[in-house]
């Protein structure tokens, strides 16, 4: 269970390092990012680890980086500035 969790932590830090370097006009500040992806593969890992009672670690990593990733899509921001005008212009 131990390498579990820190192989999920690890995996979710690399997912949320390489967002930030891919995206990082679309993102908020890297602090938030990284802990986002960690916390979210941690918790990616304690579903899978729960759901499939003790399936194997690659299992359990899938999982990981699965959730680690839906959450780092939840920061992303539009890419650019809509082009509908306000209702109060």
């Amino acid at each position: 269970m131990l390498l579990e969790a820190l192989g999920s932590v690890i995996l979710g830090l690399v997912l949320a390092w390489a967002a930030t370097r891919r995206l990082p006009h679309r993102l908020p500040a890297r602090p938030l990012v990284l802990s986002t992806g960690a916390v979210g593969a941690l918790l990616g890992a304690f579903l899978t680890h729960g759901a499939l009672d003790a399936g194997s670690l690659l299992t359990v990593l899938v999982g990981a980086a699965v959730l680690s990733v839906a959450s780092l899509s939840l920061l992303l921001r539009p890419a650019g500035r809509l082009r509908g005008r306000s209702a109060t212009a």
